[in-house]
């Protein structure tokens, strides 16, 4: 979880194992996905639909690099990649369009379930290709860093199966035990909170080291120094 773009990330699994996706899901709840995400930018210069382009893979400094068109556009076709950050687990969502995802760095992995189940991930490796028709309810999880490439026909919108919170809600202290700016140490590394996340169980803080990178941590992982 991190401005939700870790949390907003290519949730798809493979056909193979999806089960038949529900025709609607109430979408009162939904937002677009990328709302809360931190170092949205485009990559592609600005070009137009019908402009030529190449964009090679290099390494990301944001969340998001938009690579054509734009997700928030109803009926408009889109292409990203979004970096997910070491430790990161997505909670149980869906999207109201069908996605199509292809890792392009890392290993990210996938189950489906309105429960997050970490033994119903499957890894999908760089040069993995899968597919999530709409409304089907899945999760995620990167143990290390990883970047994936998503392309559908927008609005590309999520739903959270239990709601979402971040320190910037006015009732945060309610679920977070940690706030933005405290030292605490992971089993992972040292260094500071910048952001949290929350979705039913599942609660997550993005730190930032002294060298400047990033990565995701569970509450009970943490200890204030």
């Amino acid at each position: 979880m991190r401005p939700l773009a870790c949390w907003v990330c290519p949730f798809v699994a493979l056909v193979a194992c999806t089960p038949s996706a529900p025709e609607s899901i109430p979408q009162r709840d939904a937002q677009p996905a990328m709302a809360a995400a931190s170092g949205i930018g485009r990559a592609d210069g600005g070009k137009g639909l019908t402009d030529y382009r190449v964009i090679p893979l290099r390494r990301m400094s944001g969340d998001v690099e938009i690579l054509y068109g734009d997700p928030d556009v109803a009926g408009q076709p889109f292409v990203m990649r979004i970096r997910e950050l070491p430790g990161t687990v997505v909670p149980p969502h869906s999207h109201p369009i069908d996605e199509h995802i292809t890792v392009v760095q890392g290993t990210w992995y996938f189950g489906l379930g309105e429960r997050f189940d970490a033994g119903a991930l499957r890894e999908l490796k760089a040069g993995t290709y899968a597919f999530a028709p709409k409304g089907s309810w899945m999760f995620g999880y990167a143990p290390d860093e990883a970047i994936v490439q998503v392309h559908g026909v927008g609005p590309f919108q999520i739903h959270w199966h239990d709601g979402v919170k971040t320190l910037n809600d006015s009732d945060a202290r309610s679920t977070f035990r940690l706030k933005r700016g405290d030292r605490v140490t992971s089993p992972r590394g040292v260094g500071l909170i910048v952001e949290g996340y929350a979705s039913g169980k599942l609660i997550q803080y993005e730190i930032e080291e002294s060298n400047g990178s990033r990565f995701m941590a569970h509450q009970h992982e943490l200890r204030v120094q």
